[in-house]
């Protein structure tokens, strides 16, 4: 576990549309580009309409952790938390997040609608912390998935 992500809050969302850190990586990259292009602030957040209430503890060295293809792979530090009111009248949010997609040892997840907040205990390492380096998403899964990480 990450001292720092053990002394923060954080919050674990479903990935819909990437099944893979890379495929997330080159959507942020995709999203950040168009958005310099259109000449709008190239910051990067993911819109959700739960609005946290313990953003403090969230913004103070919290991550976005992200469950691919049933398990927890990687997470992105949380910035701000931003809410607002669509055009239809409902009130949602921004979490803006870093860039930088951090791969994580993977950890087993069941499908859920939302986030959750995610423990301090159940926090999984940043790959390499454990000393497993940068195995390949795929194989990282199945060592994991057998017991053997």
């Amino acid at each position: 576990m990450r001292e720092t992500a053990a002394m923060a809050l954080n919050i674990l969302k479903l990935c819909v549309g990437c099944s893979s850190p890379e495929e997330l990586e080159a959507w942020i990259d995709f999203t950040l580009e168009d958005k310099k292009r259109r000449g709008a602030p190239a910051e990067q957040y993911h819109t959700t309409r739960m609005i946290p209430k313990r953003v403090e503890e969230l913004t103070d060295g919290g991550s976005l952790y992200w469950v691919m293809k049933g398990g927890i792979t990687c997470r992105q530090r949380l910035l701000d938390v931003r809410p607002f009111r669509d055009s239809e009248g409902v009130n949602r949010c921004h979490l803006v997040l870093d860039p930088v997609v951090v791969r994580t040892e993977w950890v087993p997840r069941r499908p859920f609608q939302g986030w959750r907040y995610l423990s301090p205990e159940d926090v999984p390492a940043d790959v390499g912390a454990s000393g497993t380096g940068e195995l390949p998403d795929s194989l990282r899964r199945e060592l994991a998935e057998l017991g053997l990480l």
